[in-house]
């Protein structure tokens, strides 16, 4: 008979895909108690991922050398997906940029692994009443409000987003190379109206300046950013 697999015997990775599929397996409804129960998963969620450090996947941050002028300046590792969440780590060369972008119905976890990051949030604002919504049209101009922009290390809490609030963000690498542990719930999904859409800021650049109002403009993937694969090196996570 295979032994039990409980908190002691598995990997906070497997813990992690674990919950993350309790949290959000079921999207919460507008009643107090499916709320309570998603709020109460995914602070359990939040806690796993506070803990998780580069060991624990078996990475280690390269060594000082400068990029290969051929290589993709962002890599991923594939951890594992389903229907609910997709789980990975994205890899940032020294002076790496991950442009802004958006998670369309989308909650997600990052938790830094090595390196630092400067992560910059956007809020789109609301429509005014009975406007319709408006489709993603490369051009389009939106009026939104940036939140935040904030460093963070291997200490750092994760930086969470929702469909409503920090649903956008632009990733840097600050100082050298960088990873992070990444969780979107749902996945990904151009056929369900998940497509990642990608944007401009009009201003010459995010000023460190929160809770102000700034315009976008939709473009096209930027020709600089492109991202490519790793094998993951860690622990193996069944569902």
């Amino acid at each position: 008979m295979k032994p039990r697999e409980d908190a002691m015997t598995s990997s906070i990775v497997q813990r992690i895909a674990r919950q993350a599929l309790l949290t959000f397996r079921n999207t919460p409804r507008l009643c107090d108690e499916a709320v309570k129960c998603f709020t109460e998963n995914h602070s359990k969620l939040h806690g796993l991922m506070s803990e998780v450090r580069a060991g624990d996947l078996k990475l280690v941050p390269p060594a000082a050398a400068p990029p290969l002028r051929s290589a993709p300046p962002v890599t991923y590792m594939h951890i594992c997906e389903t229907e609910q969440f997709s789980m990975g780590v994205f890899l940032l060369k020294s002076g790496a940029c991950i442009p802004l972008h958006d998670h369309p119905g989308m909650h997600g976890l990052l938790k830094v692994m090595y390196g630092k990051l400067r992560i910059s949030c956007i809020d789109r604002l609301e429509r005014p009443p009975g406007a319709p919504p408006s489709p993603p049209q490369v051009g389009a101009l939106r009026r939104c409000l940036l939140r935040s922009i904030g460093e963070y290390t291997e200490n750092s809490e994760p930086c969470l987003l929702a469909p409503d609030r920090d649903n956008l963000h632009q990733i840097d690498a600050v100082d050298g190379p960088a990873a992070f542990l990444d969780i979107l719930a749902p996945p990904y999904d151009p056929d369900d109206g998940r497509d990642c859409h990608y944007y401009r800021v009009m201003e010459t650049e995010l000023r460190d300046q929160e809770s102000r109002e700034v315009w976008l403009m939709e473009v096209a993937q930027p020709l600089s950013f492109w991202c490519g694969t790793e094998p993951y090196p860690g622990p193996e996570v069944r569902l």
